[in-house]
């Protein structure tokens, strides 16, 4: 390849991405015989979201890949959504021989047509097969192989081998929950059991779960754990990606006790009062301009859209008439705040003051709300008791043509009591906001033992608007998952693989040096780098907190603060450069952290466009996408009174597309 292609501004040096145009879920992870595969989602024609192919690469390290041609096209079936590939190695489906045994990857098939046409049943499962090691890929000439009931979301399928039963089991995410599958040959499925109805957030769809038996570090105990992303729903906002822990018997996945507790739904308290408009007949007594609200209040879902749930009642409001284009709002009459709260339920567009819902007083507004980018309407509440006695309006606004660019809302309610939204606990792998819909690599030698993830590294929110041109999207590095004891429970670490010691090209380790106030750890080590990894153990004897800034010459920077104070660590990316592409971007992300610690070992990995954070073994971990102006390659080390770095070293990484 042209070394060129990987020269532009922003492209990462050692993370993967495609030559060229729009990239998103890693799918097919499957290794083989030294090699291992990274299919993914991939449109050949623009760097933006289109019809959905599964681009191929392969390395044998996980770190160095070498590009090979698209391995599957869209079909008569439709696009070639998210999923898996296995080795066949006994060739239970058939479709290799006992001494060619296939490669098979399982998919997902999404209808465009049927989708525009209204029909709920637009995503099935197919499969194709490869003898000549994942270069080449035919379709299976029966596909679909599982067609679903009348639901939009079934999807992403990831296939595992049950040893007890002599099975193939597939977890696949349906509308807000998992089902699991079995199979003997890959071919013929039955379903199993449905998990996570009542556990987890469902803030938005599930997606691309993963089924993975793991043991327990430093015990001889096994658990099953099941990621699972959700978008959006995210911790930070947008995409992100929890997870489950249990026990699996071949049918059903039933989650660890303790956990169970952590993760359990808390339901919603919407509290008696005068209800102001239900908009269960018109909308009188509202002003309507423009389009987007001009079918009056509505049944649920409007023609092309799916999904409109939890809202009270046969009517609500909802701006899609003719899908996001149109745009309006309503205005109620006037009145007079008399109690403390207005609760109602809203969803659809997160585009703050352009879709939602607001309070004006004066014409000013003085209270707002907007959507998740969910169709799933949620409870909200405004306390307004500094406003009472006072003549007020209500408006409900669209001014968005582009993508979630409508809004859901109903039973507008005046009460002296808040409403509370359902609550949702959640486990997360990662609290940053750039790494979803990641899985690990099957058939992983047993002699290596790991268990190998990567992810996507953005976001639904802003994924189609990063400042990239000829290519759009990264994955993440490559991590090892494993399972561990704390005193929460049992948790997933993720750390870097091993495998990326092979890019160090200079490095500098010191011990026992002590910060007082400010110091600049590049002058220590004698190295300044574009790419580099930093490894610390910070002793933070008293301070109440302690930051790592990685900046530039022109004043951009990312914050990475260890607030010990209120147990919080804060990816700071609020002045990293550019951000105007959505007005969500520049943001504060936060963590949980254990302020009571007495030292913290830190992984950090920066690449032209991202930072990675791993804390204490990968117990915490943050990924977040960044784009100065101009390379973040300073690091200082602040705190508030001394702290010691009993040992610490720098790496300059070099680039794995000029090798």
């Amino acid at each position: 390849m042209a070394q060129h292609h990987y020269q532009e501004h922003h492209r990462p040096q050692y993370h993967f991405t495609p030559r060229a145009n729009w990239m998103n879920d890693p799918n097919g992870m499957v290794y083989l015989d030294g090699e291992y595969h990274l299919f993914y989602q991939y449109y050949p024609d623009d760097n933006v979201w289109g019809p959905m192919h599964w681009g191929h690469a392969i390395s044998t390290d996980m770190v160095n890949w070498e590009h090979y041609p698209v391995a599957l096209f869209p079909d008569e079936h439709g696009w070639i959504f998210s999923g898996s590939a296995v080795f066949d190695k006994n060739n239970t489906s058939g479709l290799g021989t006992k001494n060619n045994p296939p490669l098979i990857a399982i998919y997902t098939y999404h209808n465009d047509k049927k989708a525009r046409a209204g029909s709920k049943n637009f995503q099935t499962q197919g499969i194709a097969y490869s003898l000549d090691k994942g270069r080449t890929w035919t379709p299976y000439e029966n596909n679909p192989v599982l067609i679903g009931p009348d639901i939009p979301d079934f999807r992403d399928p990831k296939v595992s081998w049950y040893e007890p039963e002599q099975k193939w089991v597939m977890a696949l995410a349906i509308d807000d929950h998992i089902g699991f599958y079995s199979s003997k040959n890959l071919i013929d499925w039955k379903f199993e059991s449905n998990f996570g109805i009542d556990a987890g957030t469902h803030a938005g769809v599930w997606e691309c779960p993963d089924l993975i038996k793991m043991q327990v570090e430093g015990s001889n105990e096994e658990k099953y754990v099941l990621l699972v992303s959700i978008n959006p729903g995210g911790p930070n906002g947008g995409s992100a990606t929890q997870y489950f822990v249990g026990d699996f018997n071949g049918s059903e996945f039933i989650l660890d006790e303790k956990m169970e507790q952590q993760v359990s739904k808390i339901p919603a308290e919407f509290p008696q009062g005068h209800v102001f408009a239900d908009f269960e007949s018109d909308f009188s007594g509202w002003t309507v301009e423009g389009d987007a609200f001009a079918l009056g209040p509505v049944t649920g879902n409007i023609q092309g859209q799916s999904g409109v749930s939890n809202f009270v009642g046969k009517r609500l409001v909802n701006s899609f008439n003719k899908g996001d284009a149109t745009t309006g709002e309503i205005t109620s009459q006037s009145f007079t705040i008399d109690r403390d709260f207005i609760n109602f339920y809203i969803g659809g567009g997160q585009h703050p003051g352009k879709t939602g819902i607001q309070l004006m007083i004066n014409n000013k507004v003085v209270r707002s709300e907007t959507g998740h980018n969910s169709e799933k309407l949620d409870v909200a509440s405004w306390d307004v008791s500094e406003f009472i006695g006072q003549t007020a309006q209500l408006k409900i606004v669209d001014h968005v043509t582009s993508g979630w660019g409508h809004i859901n809302v109903d039973q507008i309610v005046f009460s002296n009591k808040p409403a509370l939204p359902v609550r949702e606990p959640a486990i997360w792998l990662d609290y940053g906001t750039d790494n979803y819909a990641g899985v690990t690599w099957s058939n992983v030698p047993e002699s290596d033992g790991r268990h190998l993830f990567i992810g996507w590294m953005s976001n639904w929110l802003y994924a189609n608007d990063v400042p990239t041109d000829e290519w759009r999207s990264a994955m993440t590095i490559p991590r090892t998952l494993t399972l561990n004891k704390t005193d929460m429970g049992l948790r997933v670490f993720s750390n870097p693989v091993n495998e990326l010691q092979s890019l160090r090209v200079e490095s500098n380790q010191r011990h026992q040096d002590t910060v007082t106030e400010r110091i600049n750890l590049n002058q220590l080590a004698g190295i300044r780098a574009a790419q580099f990894e930093l490894d610390l153990t910070v002793t933070a004897n008293q301070a109440k907190s302690f930051t790592i800034e990685i900046s530039n010459d022109i004043n951009e920077k990312v914050s990475l603060i260890f607030n010990r104070a209120d147990n919080q660590l804060v990816l700071d990316r609020t002045h990293a450069g550019k951000s105007r592409f959505h007005d969500t971007f520049a943001t504060e992300q936060v963590a949980p952290l254990n302020g009571d610690a007495e030292s913290y070992r830190i992984q950090v990995f920066q690449d032209a466009s991202s930072t990675e954070l791993f804390v204490n073994q990968g117990e915490v971990v943050m990924t977040a996408l960044v784009f100065p102006n101009q390379d973040l390659s300073k690091i200082d080390l602040i705190a508030e009174s001394d702290i010691e770095l009993s040992q610490w070293s720098l790496h300059k990484l070099a680039s794995i597309w000029q090798q």
